[in-house]
């Protein structure tokens, strides 16, 4: 029996503009040494130094029109491409109409393919005097965020379909204020709450002037949610961890803008069993090339716990593996898309697809090593070349318009 999709429904692939752009050199991430980082293997935790800033990355900003072309052999309707912050806003209150213009024909010729653009505002990457003189903690940042947001949606919010805000909050919150990997680097609560609370509140006032502007456009953001169970579902002290768990990591940001949310954009990579004796692998399960379980049934349960939760519509804004030698990944889209039509008949509202990613990229504190396209990029030549599973992705596709209701 063939999965079965909404007319609608988009089909896509996933991209963040630091990681694939190139030569964002104005970046607070271009020169953030990711010191001591460490990294999940198979067999446990890997002492690694990642200090490559992504460099010339895919070059993207200069070979958009080669890699539309992929899109279109693809045959997604939909691309998730984020804008880079600090190309836009090289010094504060200037802004490059370069720059806007060159994300303009990004997105012009992304129209004339009829693929719908999903733009990511801040995939957590700063302008260096952004994180110089402000910083997320300072409540003046607030108003420096909000004004980047209108800039935006005024010279480019005709050309969005779906928009985000905000990519997984969590993660340059938690990574920048609390364990400090990310930048800034700091490692203070109190910082990390006034952290969270500007940038709740700098959301919901671009939500607001979104609204205003361009009232059609579906405006959210993305959550990286976890599935999180117990260990031992009949323990209490099991459950309570699983409890505080999904409180602080899925809930504590989202709760804060949730009436100024058109969608829930779900980023689904995790599972986790917890326990009182902490975190445990499943043995059974395969694994991807960063360690991570491959547990294609928990999108289905992650989706009902949304759906149940918020009754949100829900667009599946990443979700996808490392997997350098094309082992798992066409399996692995099979078995996810699979998930997704079972919850889809069982009423919960998810209106899209993105995979995680078009082609390889530059993966933050893991550097370049991962690859988690259905492009292979030769770093070398920046050669592009699909994988097997870019074609059985292709195919699915193809058969899902066979059976959209």
């Amino acid at each position: 029996m063939k999965n079965k999709f909404p007319k609608k429904f988009l089909f896509g692939v996933a991209t963040s503009s630091y990681q694939i752009e190139g030569d964002n050199f104005n970046s607070d991430w271009w020169k953030w040494p990711a010191r001591n980082a460490t990294h999940s293997v198979a067999g446990g935790e890997e002492e690694s130094e990642v200090i490559e800033n992504s460099g010339r990355a895919c070059d993207y900003w200069n070979r958009w029109r080669e890699d539309h072309q992929l899109l279109t052999n693809l045959g997604v309707n939909s691309f998730r491409l984020s804008l880079e912050w600090s190309r836009i806003e090289p010094k504060e209150g200037e802004f490059s109409q370069t720059a806007i213009q060159h994300y303009r024909e990004i997105l012009e010729d992304l129209k004339t393919r009829d693929i719908k653009t999903v733009v990511t505002l801040w995939h957590w990457v700063s302008p260096n005097w952004f994180q110089e003189n402000y910083g997320l903690h300072k409540k003046k940042s607030r108003e420096v965020f909000v004004n980047y947001g209108k800039k935006i949606i005024d010279e480019l919010g005709d050309l969005i379909d779906v928009f985000v805000v905000i990519n997984e909050p969590m993660m340059p919150l938690a990574f920048g204020f609390l364990n400090g990997k990310f930048p800034p680097g700091i490692k203070c609560p109190i910082k990390y709450w006034k952290a969270s609370r500007n940038l709740s509140k700098a959301y919901k006032e671009i939500y607001n002037y979104s609204k205003e502007k361009r009232p059609k456009i579906p405006v959210g953001i993305t959550m990286l949610y976890n599935l999180f169970e117990p260990n031992n579902k009949f323990n209490p002290i099991d459950q309570l961890i699983v409890w505080v768990a999904k409180k602080f990591w899925n809930e504590s940001f989202f709760k804060r803008i949730r009436k100024q949310s058109d969608y829930y954009g779900l980023d689904y990579y995790f599972h986790r069993k917890l326990g009182l004796f902490g975190q445990t692998q499943q043995s059974h399960l395969k694994v991807n090339d960063v360690g991570w379980e491959i547990y294609p049934e928990g999108i289905k349960k992650a989706l009902k716990e949304i759906w149940e939760k918020y009754e949100l519509p829900i667009y599946i804004m990443e979700n996808g593996l490392a997997d350098a030698n094309d082992k798992y990944r066409g399996q692995f889209i099979k078995d996810h898309l699979h998930h997704v039509s079972q919850a889809i008949t069982d009423g919960v509202d998810v209106r899209g697809y993105l995979h995680w990613s078009l082609m390889d990229n530059y993966e933050w504190l893991h550097g370049y090593a991962p690859r988690f396209g259905l492009v292979e990029i030769d770093y070398t030549t920046l050669e592009r070349i699909p994988r097997k599973s870019f074609y059985v992705y292709k195919k699915l596709i193809e058969e899902s318009k066979e059976a959209e209701f």
